[in-house]
């Protein structure tokens, strides 16, 4: 896998297929990013687990918080890392010793692991780094660009309304 470059529908796919993530590095302060984005994937309908031993048992956002991610009580979908680019090998062991691996690590932006890509997708886990799913969300559904953002898609076909409010969603990749 070229992780300098992926496709849209590679990253679409990924967003349509996930229902679950556990985003480790979640903050309860509502001025970080993983905060930010904790509260954006909610909003979109993904059930989120917040990954904070100093924050277990606590709520970020309406979700109870986990100390690790064998304690979380479901399967999860996708793993997102939102730790530095160092912690990405330990959290992809611990993301594989799971009973119910999840199908896709994510890794934020500026988080990047080649190694720790590589030994996850020889036990067949997909692995996104360096990318933001609330920005790839965004771009991808078109909502990014009514702020005057180049999303980098082009599509003569109306946006797909989501739940809520002037939300959108992407469209479906097949």
């Amino acid at each position: 896998m070229d992780h300098d470059h992926y496709s849209d529908s590679y990253i679409a796919g990924i967003l349509h297929s996930v229902e679950t993530i556990a985003l480790v590095g979640a903050s309860p302060k509502d001025v970080r990013p993983s905060n930010i984005v904790v509260k954006y994937l909610v909003a979109k309908g993904y059930r989120v687990f917040p990954i904070n031993p100093g924050h277990a048992g606590k709520e970020i956002h309406g979700q109870m918080t986990y100390a690790a991610l064998a304690d979380v009580p479901e399967p999860i979908d996708m793993v997102e890392i939102f730790r530095g680019s160092n912690a990405m090998p330990s959290i992809v062991a611990e993301a594989l010793a799971l009973k119910d691996r999840p199908g896709v690590i994510w890794a934020q932006l500026t988080v990047r692991h080649d190694e720790a890509a590589r030994t996850a997708e020889a036990a067949g886990v997909k692995v996104v780094m360096d990318r933001c799913p609330k920005i790839e969300f965004g771009r991808l559904s078109g909502e990014i660009s009514w702020n005057g953002i180049n999303s980098r898609v082009i599509s003569a076909r109306r946006p797909v309304r989501g739940p809520g409010v002037q939300t959108l969603t992407i469209r479906p990749t097949s």
